[in-house]
């Protein structure tokens, strides 16, 4: 089956004699057992959920992947991943990171010991020579949040393959719909799943999936034992939102497409930010492992006052610091989804102040683009 199909089309309630189109909520914390000395396939909703082993089952599959792990959040998501490590262990990350990703790396897993070598990942050269005896993981995001910034993925796994390291990837930017990087040769993916993945705003959640069964039982064992697993309601909100992941992402990058053009031509705006531009740096390598350009763009508009103003005077575009929804929205990085960047790290990675990034929707395209031109009009 192709994504597209899948994506409908999977077993909503394996063993339920009913046989629901729709995944039942196992809204309980605990299962009665038959036996007093043993335990069946269900025991407690921490260690295993009927609605939350549908999800995992059905994003292990999407992903191209042998397990599947949902959990609480994208950052315990990541978090989970970064257990993978010990004191001493090191991390080739790239620079240009998620703002909680960030916090993550400088403030939390230096307590734990592990280093964090920051690199331009778009050069493989340059991660290759950041790698040492102690380096155990490298770690991207691709396209990159805000600046849109594409990571040669099969060029990084090899380099990991090269060196036997964990090859680790936010892929939450593109979904699984759009780019699958277990099949580039990502040993690890990572989404934050109140994104694109629910694309409704009204589920908070991650989701890591992987293509190694001994790394899956690894994972498993944290996330029973660190209790980060995500619930059964959630899961079945996700498991909801999923089903339209073709559709809506369909939609959004059509109109995405449209904007950057847009935007392009517009006299207010200085650099548009979007992979899915053939003028972007690295457009060929993008379209070499994804499947469009996605619906998330940044652009910069002159100054801190003016990207201001245009957020606050835009009609259809709702101030948000995420992205992924059905309803549009509109950013400043700096001051919203990463004003976490810790201070040390500015220097390298920081959004500039006139940068507005866009999440779009599923909104008529005509009407966004008509309400981005009457705001950057009135500046």
């Amino acid at each position: 089956m192709k994504l597209a199909t899948r994506l409908v089309h999977f077993e909503a309630a394996p063993k339920d004699p009913y046989r629901p189109k729709a995944t039942p909520i196992y809204q309980t914390a605990t299962f009665e057992q038959e036996n007093a000395d043993s335990l069946g396939e269900y025991d407690y909703s921490r260690s295993g959920n009927p609605t939350r082993k549908v999800l995992e089952d059905q994003m292990a599959a999407l992903e191209g992947g042998e397990r599947g792990f949902c959990y609480a959040s994208g950052m315990a998501a990541i978090t989970s991943v970064m257990r993978l490590l010990r004191a001493g262990d090191e991390i080739v990350s790239d620079y240009d990171l998620y703002g909680g990703t960030s916090r993550l790396f400088a403030k939390v897993l230096p307590r734990a010991g592990v280093v964090i070598r920051y690199v331009d990942a778009s050069d493989p050269a340059a991660v290759a020579a950041a790698i040492t005896t102690k380096t155990r993981m490298i770690y991207v995001e691709s396209p990159t949040n805000p600046f849109l910034r594409v990571i040669d993925l099969v060029a990084i796994a090899e380099v990991a393959k090269k060196n036997d390291l964990l090859f680790a990837i936010d892929n939450s930017v593109m979904s699984p719909y759009l780019q699958n990087p277990l099949q580039l040769g990502a040993d690890v993916v990572i989404h934050s799943a109140t994104k694109f993945l629910c694309g409704h705003s009204d589920v908070t959640a991650g989701v890591v999936v992987v293509k190694d069964k001994a790394l899956a039982e690894q994972l498993y064992f944290l996330q029973n034992a660190e209790g980060t697993a995500l619930g059964p309601f959630d899961s079945y909100l996700l498991l909801r939102g999923l089903k339209t992941l073709k559709v809506r992402m369909d939609a959004q990058q059509r109109s995405c497409e449209a904007i950057a053009e847009f935007l392009t031509t517009h006299s207010k705006v200085r650099e548009v930010y979007y992979p899915g531009l053939a003028s972007h740096k690295d457009y060929a390598i993008h379209m070499r492992q994804a499947r469009g350009g996605g619906s998330l763009l940044s652009f910069t508009a002159g100054s801190a006052e003016s990207a201001k103003a245009i957020a606050e005077r835009s009609e259809l575009f709702s101030i948000s610091l995420s992205f992924g929804s059905v309803q549009s929205s509109i950013s400043i990085p700096l001051k919203m989804s990463h004003s976490s960047v810790p201070v040390e790290m500015t220097s390298v990675r920081k959004p500039p102040a006139d940068m507005l990034r866009l999440s779009i929707g599923i909104e008529d395209t005509e009407d966004l683009i008509a309400d981005l031109s009457a705001s950057l009009d009135s500046i």
